[in-house]
């Protein structure tokens, strides 16, 4: 889901290629205990889905469907992300 606002209007940015332009924005912010399947499906082939997934995950983004994903899910990445860091940390150190 974007909501993002580009930093130069002329010049585009993946969130102008996003399949979720023009889409309702409720539809990836689900009621607790809703479906996300019909967001998750405006996200399948999306040409930037790896890119909107990666904004989420470095801005925090708590709520919604970003790149795909649900917060649980983006939740376990930045987890296993953090695991990763820890160890390359400690093989370096070490």
């Amino acid at each position: 889901m974007i909501n993002t606002g580009a930093s130069d209007k002329d010049e585009p940015t993946w969130h102008d290629f996003a399949n979720c332009l023009g889409v309702d924005p409720d539809l990836f912010f689900p009621e607790r205990g809703a479906s996300t399947k019909e967001a998750k499906e405006v996200c399948r082939g999306c040409v930037v889905r790896d890119d909107c997934l990666e904004y989420a995950l470095q801005n925090g983004e708590k709520f919604g469907i970003w790149g795909g994903m649900s917060e649980r899910e983006r939740r376990r990445i930045r987890r296993q992300r953090a695991l990763a860091r820890a160890a390359l940390a400690a093989e370096a150190s070490g």
